[in-house]
């Protein structure tokens, strides 16, 4: 009996746990969706070092050395990168663009997709440097802005 009352408050310790754990992780999830949403609007502008994809940015920026950032919002990988990136802006040569275009998700465009399929990016978090005629230059994996600064040709 006393077996069977052990194992019970055992199940029943692990269920409030991993209930607390997942309730933890929604929350963060959400105030990490709305800071990145006042993120976006204060640092993703044109004339910024850091921006959303749009046509018209990538051949207004034909000047700099540009970079395609391919993220996705569903990637583990991507949302650190890009708080990561939106952080240390400054960092980010004067010189230099880094746009981050929408790859596989929601926010996807067919331009996008385009974009993707041109440079043979088949997975997002990738990163690819582009010269003046939208030539690729260089391209990798992963990172923050310590690998674009080492990467940046």
């Amino acid at each position: 009996m006393n077996r069977n009352l052990l194992i019970a408050i055992g199940i029943l310790i692990l269920i409030t746990l991993g209930g607390g754990f997942f309730y933890l992780n929604q929350r963060n999830n959400s105030s990490y969706d709305e800071m990145m949403k006042k993120d976006d609007s204060m640092m993703m502008k044109e004339g910024s070092r850091y921006v959303e994809y749009s046509k018209e940015i990538l051949d207004n920026s034909s000047d700099k050395r540009r970079v395609l950032y391919f993220y996705a919002n569903w990637c583990p990988i991507c949302r650190p990168t890009d708080a990561n990136l939106k952080e240390n802006i400054n960092k980010i040569p004067q010189d230099s663009v880094v746009i981050r275009v929408n790859y596989n998700d929601t926010d996807t465009d067919q331009e996008e997709k385009d974009l993707a399929k041109k440079y043979a990016v088949t997975y997002q978090h990738t990163f690819v440097q582009v010269d003046k005629n939208e030539n690729e230059i260089t391209r990798w994996n992963g990172g923050q802005i310590d690998e674009l600064l080492t990467n940046l040709k």
